[in-house]
């Protein structure tokens, strides 16, 4: 398969600029770039399917270029509903660097940031410069800003588009960038920016676009939906990405993998076949999660959250660090306890029983561990000795429901 061939085949490619594009995407050799703005210190799943695809290019012969927007960070593009929340200075900036910082780490991409050559222009120089090629019904006619004009929408947020054009034009004419790339969100942006450079210069530049990746709900991963899957292992342990790409639904499980690996053609077929042979194995899935997190965050981090995941399931937390524990389970729903007390008001303590009867019969009916030892003797104390790492105790009711206790 050509390059482009291969994007369509893993659902990459959505809208695309100019026919030509596909010849010069597949002969190699072009810049491009992709853009993120700093509204978060992380990025999260929803961008990586974009980056991926960067290094796809990088991989057949372009150069990739990542611009974060230092500049539009502090104006934010416009949300289909309502305008988003202003940043302050300080928070763009932190965000810029840990963002250049992990894309950097992970991707090796060149990183720029926009507010470099924003800083430098004045309102009337913007106007007169840039402001001039836009037509207002051009503009109006963009669909992320036709939808907001029902609700309203700020001049500071209609102007976003000529910012993110006046980005690319800058890349074109100081970085050699003929190509800009993004979520299909974007395509009006893109579009505008090939126009200035058009209208500006007479060069030709392109632009395309991929799909948004949504869950099986049809919700796109990210901050603003409320189920962002951070890159930063720090805020999504290589656990919970696990568990999350473990147990998403057989019917998006091959889409992913198309999206999200380097396997080929051929091995992702291979397992299509055998997820629809025999699904209970789930081999697509664990495959889909390793192929992840080990290119996020090597080799030993998938190998972690594959044994915690066979620690829970086999109920076995003896060995398991403070770390492990804080991955394995989310820190609201862990309960503050004291240690030295009975098995009963441990229970009471930490929710697994509504009250000291209930905990009884939870008890005496062989439905309690704890730490994944079965307690039947309602006499049974809970000492410090018990805790896990001197901080965490692990109880079990029944065959799924955990509570934490925490020193």
């Amino acid at each position: 398969m050509t390059l482009v061939e291969e994007l369509k085949w893993r659902g990459l490619i959505k809208d695309i600029s100019s026919p030509e594009l596909e010849e010069k995407l597949n002969k190699g050799g072009m810049t491009f770039y992709i853009g993120t703005d700093p509204t978060a210190d992380s990025l999260h799943v929803g961008h990586l399917s974009s980056f991926l695809i960067s290094k796809r290019l990088k991989d057949a012969g372009h150069h990739p270029i990542l611009l974060v927007g230092g500049g539009t960070g502090m104006i934010g593009d416009p949300r289909p509903t309502t305008e988003r929340a202003m940043a302050s200075k300080e928070e763009v900036q932190r965000n810029f660097q840990s963002l250049k910082k992990q894309v950097e780490r992970i991707f090796g991409f060149e990183v720029v940031n926009n507010n470099d050559w924003y800083k430098d222009i004045n309102v009337i120089d913007f106007l007169r410069d840039y402001g001039k090629y836009f037509n207002v019904n051009y503009m109006l006619d963009k669909d992320i800003i036709r939808r907001r004009l029902e609700t309203g929408i700020t001049y500071t947020e209609f102007s976003y588009m000529i910012l993110q054009a006046l980005d690319f034009k800058y890349l074109h004419e100081h970085k050699n960038v003929d190509i800009q790339c993004a979520g299909s969100d974007q395509w009006g942006n893109i579009t505008a920016g090939i126009d200035l450079i058009r209208k500006s210069t007479g060069d030709e530049v392109y632009g395309f676009t991929m799909p948004l990746v949504t869950d099986s709900q049809g919700k796109k991963f990210g901050k603003s939906e409320g189920n962002a899957l951070w890159l930063d292992k720090t805020k999504t342990s290589s656990y919970k990405l696990y568990q999350f790409f473990v147990n998403v639904e057989d019917s998006m499980v091959i889409d992913y993998l198309k999206i999200y690996t380097f396997l080929s053609k051929e091995e992702i077929e291979e397992l299509e076949r055998k997820n629809k042979e025999h699904p209970e194995l789930r081999e697509a899935h664990k495959t889909l999660a390793k192929e992840i997190i080990t290119f996020l965050h090597g080799k030993e981090e998938f190998e972690r959250a594959e044994k915690l995941a066979e620690n829970l399931f086999n109920n076995q937390f003896k060995n398991l660090s403070k770390r492990d524990i804080a991955d394995l389970f989310d820190e609201q729903d862990m309960k503050s306890v004291e240690s030295n007390i009975s098995i009963a008001d441990m229970l009471v303590n930490v929710g697994a029983a509504s009250s000291k009867r209930e905990a009884r019969e939870f008890i005496t009916s062989g439905a309690i561990s704890l730490n994944g030892e079965k307690i039947t003797d309602i006499s049974f104390i809970v000492t410090d000795e018990m805790f896990i790492d001197n901080t965490y105790i692990i109880i079990k009711r029944g065959k799924k429901n955990y509570y934490i206790g925490k020193k």
